[in-house]
């Protein structure tokens, strides 16, 4: 009777650690870019590499990408994002190999493509787009999302981070804490900092001070995008516009 009280306890206790740890996460659930290169942007998305479009118009299209969806639309201006793609923990090696079938993979140094961040745990490795955007491929070690399959586009799990690029760290983070309850996860508050979860961040660079989006020469601005996320078991929608955030909360 005791082992099977303590096996009933065991279980609860394993419930109640799945449901916070699930409420807890940061996930982005749609995320819209502006481009000036449309055409060639869908093309590079959906035929190079293979992600389907679940919407589109004269002026935008979105496509599936795990649980997230990714919408471009069309713009007169140039913006330049740095955004990325989480994937199965187990597949760094495979989604590189398929990548590089596919598109020129950002070297690093001596042809190095890959870029280890001891503090987070996890691999990266970036591409350009057809816009000229830094996109990267990530895995975290720490996430439980490993897979017995052979890695194709369709194992993208999700978007996993979106650049904020502010002059005040301090204040952008306050306010993503005030508005949303998403906190501070790594890094600092003057020159580069992340808030959210591992499934889901805004890179919050200071952009005064960390000039350049690694691993490029391209210099860092603060660039207008629409987010909508869920956390702590709540649907935000967020635009962030001229260093600025508007945003609706839908319980």
């Amino acid at each position: 009777m005791q082992a099977n009280f303590n096996g009933v306890v065991g279980s609860i206790i394993l419930i109640i650690e799945f449901f916070i740890v699930k409420v807890e996460n940061m996930r982005i659930k749609k995320l819209k870019l502006y481009t000036k290169q449309l055409s060639l942007e869908k093309a590079f998305y959906t035929q190079r590499l293979g992600f389907s479009i679940i919407e589109e118009g004269e002026n935008y299209f979105t496509i599936s990408v795990g649980w997230s969806e990714l919408t471009f639309e069309s713009s007169e201006v140039e913006h330049i994002y740095h955004y990325c793609f989480l994937i199965p923990s187990n597949k760094l090696s495979e989604a590189l190999e398929w990548m590089e079938k596919r598109v020129d993979l950002i070297d690093l140094e001596a042809e190095k493509k890959v870029q280890r961040f001891e503090s987070w745990n996890a691999d990266s490795f970036y591409f350009y787009d057809a816009s000229g955007n830094i996109a990267e491929f990530i895995v975290r070690y720490d996430l439980n999302n490993e897979i017995d399959r052979d890695f194709n586009i369709e194992e993208v799990i999700c978007l996993n981070e979106i650049g904020m690029p502010t002059r005040d760290v301090t204040g952008t983070n306050t306010a993503l804490e005030h508005y949303f309850g998403t906190k501070l996860w790594k890094g600092d508050l003057e020159r580069f900092g992340t808030n959210g979860t591992q499934e889901g961040l805004f890179l919050l660079p200071n952009y005064e001070i960390k000039e350049i989006w690694f691993p490029t020469t391209i210099k860092i601005k603060p660039e207008p995008f629409e987010i909508q996320f869920e956390h702590e078991g709540r649907l935000f929608f967020m635009e962030y516009k001229e260093e600025e955030i508007k945003y609706t909360v839908n319980t």
